[in-house]
Parts: structure tokens; sequence; C-alpha cells
């Protein structure tokens, strides 16, 4: 039996409770309505009456005869008790995979009745497993023989980093982008993960079932509307930046700004086939289908570690003086400057 300090799918052990679970004769035990925590809060004599009730409700419901009863938190270890002593011949496991005597929310009161409690479970149970081998020096210090079983997270997604790309978007996210487009890049490359920098528009776009899509794919990452500062270290962290904009009137002749603001951090940026960015011919490629951009992508994996700083150095000289020189020259014509 595991008697689980929270319900499974928020167990911090979840990966190693269910290969346990998968035991033909095991069984998991959630907490009762009233929470471990509060047991800890309430007077001694009192909480171990709703343990020794608890046990009984328990027991009675049981298919068998418990022969190991598992428990993971100090403030388990009353009701853990009270089951063993119940059940016969019965082993109590105890798990220690931190030092809940220190706990942050708890106060004097509290850590002192944990510490007791952790001393008092250490002492009787047949099986003290800790989870790194500086709780086991703990454990051994106070005349304990624990056993270590470390951490696991086979639940945990790990996308081959070997073959990660990383692209970015700064800007709106709404009507303008083609969200066709990247639920096409999407579907064809399990190995993008896309940063979404802008804040994104329900409103303008909710009933687009390839949006939708969009915003339910692990792959993309949105992060809302961030600082300048906290955009440019985003950038950082991706090797292409993207322009997912459809193509049409609105957005063809245009030159979105983000592209001279991914160059400035030495990245290229994949666009559709529009018109205005030619205008920044150096840092765009440009790409007319799903399967292009797919191909444009993989060809940018790992660029984040090898910026183009030709490309940096470029987007760099872009400044407001030198984009204004034709004004400027006008100005000086006209005798204002």
């Amino acid at each position: 039996m595991l008697l689980l300090p929270r319900v499974l799918e928020d167990f911090i052990l979840r990966d190693q409770a269910e290969d346990l679970l998968s035991a033909e004769n095991a069984v998991a035990v959630e907490p009762a309505r009233v929470p471990y925590g509060a047991w800890g809060r309430l007077p001694e004599e009192l909480g171990l009456a709703l343990a020794g009730k608890q046990a009984r409700r328990l027991r009675r419901n049981l298919p068998g005869r418990p022969r190991a009863i598992a428990f993971f938190h100090p403030l388990q270890f009353p009701l853990a008790l009270a089951l063993a002593s119940l059940s016969g011949d019965c082993e109590l496991w105890y798990g220690r995979w931190d030092r809940y005597e220190h706990a942050y929310d708890a106060g004097p009161k509290l850590r002192s009745r944990l510490t007791d409690l952790h001393e008092a479970a250490a002492a009787r149970a047949d099986v003290t497993f800790v989870a790194s081998s500086a709780l086991g020096d703990i454990e051994r210090s106070a005349g304990h023989e624990p056993v270590l079983v470390s951490l696991a997270a086979d639940s945990f997604p790990a996308p081959d980093p070997s073959a990660a790309v990383v692209g970015v978007s700064l800007g709106h996210l709404g009507r303008r982008c083609d969200w066709a487009l990247l639920r096409g890049v999407g579907e064809r490359m399990p190995e993008l993960t896309l940063l979404l920098i802008g804040t994104w528009h329900d409103d303008e776009v909710g009933s687009d079932a390839d949006y939708r899509w969009c915003r339910e794919h692990p792959g993309f990452v949105w992060l809302g509307r961030r600082s300048d500062e906290e955009a440019a270290r985003l950038i950082g962290c991706a090797d292409v930046g993207i322009v997912p904009f459809k193509v049409e009137p609105f957005n063809d002749a245009g030159l979105p700004y983000r592209i001279l603001k991914h160059a400035r951090l030495g990245r290229k940026t994949i666009t559709p086939e529009l018109s205005g960015v030619l205008t920044w011919e150096r840092a765009v490629v440009r790409c007319a289908t799903a399967d292009e951009w797919v191909t444009a992508l993989r060809g940018f994996a790992g660029a984040r570690a090898a910026p183009d700083l030709e490309l940096r150095e470029w987007a760099l000289a872009q400044t407001a003086r030198a984009q204004n020189g034709p004004l400027w020259e006008r100005m000086r014509g006209l005798g204002i400057a």
C-alpha cells in the first residue's frame, strides 16, 4: 500500500509511485478530505485519534491484508502506524526525499512536531529509503540504515536535443498570422520549439481551428508580452527568427520590425514570400510552403551557439541617424539643420 501525500497526479514522485503500482497487488491511498498538513497542526492526541479512526475505515475497505505500507512524509506516520497495527505482520516503509522538519512554510511549533514524527518514523520503519546520498548520511548519523532510492523523471518530456531547432516570433499574434502555415510546420517538425513573444488575440482568431491547434501544441511556447530586455534575451536563446504573416496586400509591402531586432542578436529571419522584406534581404530567408519552411528551419539548427556576427554588425549599423540620412539631407537643404 502506498499512502500518497497528494493525489497521484500532483505527487512529485509520481513516476516511481506509478512504477510500484504496476505490481499486481499494489494499491494507492490518496489523502482524505482533511489534508495531512491539517493533522500536524492539531493537538497531538486529537491527531492520533483521527489517524486511528481513518485507519479503521481504510482497513474495512481493503481487499486484503497489507504486507507493506509505504509513506512519504512524517505527518503520515500516525496513520501508517495505526494501519500497520491493524494488519498484523506488516512492514512500514518510510520515504525520505526532503528535510521535512526544515520546511519553509512550517512555524517553530510545527517544525518541532515534524522533527519528533520523523525520528519516530525512522526508528519504527522496517525500510527507510532516501532520495539522495546526503539524506542517507544524515540518517546513518542518527543510527539508521537507509536505502538509496533516488529520483526518476520518466514522464518528463525529453525531445532529442541533438536535433532541436528553436525559433522565435516577436510581435502581434492575431489575424495577420498564417496559422495554417504554422500548424503545417509544427506537424512536420516535432523537433521544433517556437517561442512566441507577444500578446495573443483570441478575440481576433479564437474561432480559427488552426490557431486553436497552435495554442495547444506543446512545441509552441506562448510567452505573452515581454519587455524589450526580456525579449532580446529570449531571441538569444533561439536559432532563427520567423515572421509568420499571411501573404496578402496588407502584409506584402510592409517591413516587419522584428527582422531588424532578430538581426541585432545575429539571427536571420524566415518569412513568407513577402515583397517588403527584401528591403533587408541580407537578413531574411523567404519560403513559400510549409515544406520549404521546415527545410529552412532545420538548416538553422544549432545557430544559437554560433550567431551571425556579420549580420549583427550590419543590424547595429542601421541606426536612426543612418536611416534618417535622406531626411537629414533634405533638412540641410532647407536650412533647418
